[in-house]
């Protein structure tokens, strides 16, 4: 019955394993060759609402940023890691960019947590975070 268990519960992951694992891939794979006017608008933007990330050369940040995304969608991807793990992963990445929609001005509505046209590419990757916990809650229930 354990084998079955464990079937049902990987073919319940797929979807969301698959989807945010290939969309890291790209976001990852994408960023990798950033130009420097990429690499530095993407460093300043994230150094509003994290300051120490101000001091990083911009080509660095942004090759530990591509790094961090094709880490992340490999845990989502790649099977025999477990479903806790790639969740924790997904889930604080995804709480790192909800920092930024949270604490960066004009991504929200006055006195709002519905977005602006500018937020909205940000606020969306609140379904990051409800795949990542999502994960980790089925991972913690294979293990009981």
């Amino acid at each position: 019955m354990a084998s079955g268990s464990a079937w049902c519960s990987a073919a319940r992951q797929l979807p969301l394993r698959l989807t945010a694992g290939i969309f890291f891939l790209n976001s990852g794979i994408s960023k990798h060759g950033a130009d420097e006017a990429t690499a530095e608008g993407l460093k300043q933007f994230a150094a509003m609402t994290y300051p120490f990330l101000g001091k990083q050369d911009a080509q660095k940040f942004v090759r530990l940023l591509s790094a961090g995304e094709i880490a992340i969608a490999a845990t989502l991807l790649v099977p025999v890691v477990p479903a806790a793990v790639a969740g924790a992963a997904l889930t604080a990445f995804s709480l790192g960019t909800l920092g930024l929609y949270l604490r960066t001005p004009g991504l929200r509505e006055e006195g709002s947590l519905r977005p602006t046209e500018q937020g909205l590419t940000i606020a969306k990757d609140v379904w990051l975070l409800g795949i990542g916990v999502s994960l980790i809650v089925d991972g913690v229930n294979e293990h009981r």
